[in-house]
């Protein structure tokens, strides 16, 4: 657990930052958690987000298998194996979402990155597909580092694509649309909420995560997703 004195950049309005990894100094190894479960509200809610040790995971869960990483100890990887758009698979190759033989790769939940980061070939399928099936929202120019935009200022209903992440086992998590369009100004300017990346790793990030509580449970090794659970 670290305290912050002098907090810039990223970090500028945080006071510290609490480790809930894998490795021996992370809160949940020091005290032998069992389990623990965080749910970060909507971005505009006034009520505080929680975080729970050594409670049940809530019914109706889409679990997934928790991976480890035995050269990358620090991260609590989740077994991923493709991303839906409008309900359909997109055409991912499911090595994208996996840890090699070196140890690289691998998707894991983050709770301190924004928006979700894809591997360039896995992203540009997402965005290609979203776009093909939005052709009735008006694009615009991108944002910062969002490529995929849109103009809502004159529309007063929206109908958007679904998008949702299929984790191994079959089991799908499909997101709240506020969890993928996101306003980037008070003009009615939207953008798709995940980037790509070149890294091998990829980042479920924590848009993506709002208004959903994320489980682990350390000793049967599994990851609990369950929408509208704050």
């Amino acid at each position: 657990m670290g305290c912050g004195h002098d907090n810039e950049g990223l970090f500028v309005g945080a006071g510290g930052l609490l480790a809930l990894g894998g490795g021996p100094l992370s809160l949940p190894s020091q005290i032998k958690a069992t389990s623990f479960s965080y749910c970060l509200v909507d971005r505009d809610s006034k009520t505080s987000s929680t975080l729970e040790f050594n409670s049940a995971p809530p019914p109706n869960s889409v679990t997934a298998p928790l991976l480890r990483n035995p050269r990358v100890k620090t991260y609590l990887y989740v077994g991923m194996t493709g991303i839906t758009v409008g309900g359909r698979p997109l055409s991912i190759p499911p090595y994208i979402f996996a840890v090699d033989a070196t140890g690289r790769g691998g998707v894991i939940v983050d709770s301190g990155t924004a928006v979700t980061r894809l591997q360039s070939q896995a992203y540009n399928s997402l965005r290609d597909a979203f776009t093909r099936q939005a052709r009735n929202l008006k694009p615009t120019e991108g944002f910062s580092l969002f490529d995929t935009c849109f103009d809502f200022s004159e529309m007063t209903r929206v109908a958007v694509p679904t998008v949702g992440f299929t984790f191994t086992g079959g089991k799908t998590l499909s997101l709240k649309p506020e969890n993928y369009l996101i306003p980037v100004d008070s003009r009615g300017k939207f953008c798709l909420a995940f980037a790509p990346t070149d890294s091998s790793l990829s980042i479920i990030g924590n848009v993506q995560q709002q208004g959903t509580r994320v489980g682990y449970d350390l000793t049967k090794s599994t990851v609990s997703f369950s929408p509208n659970n704050c």
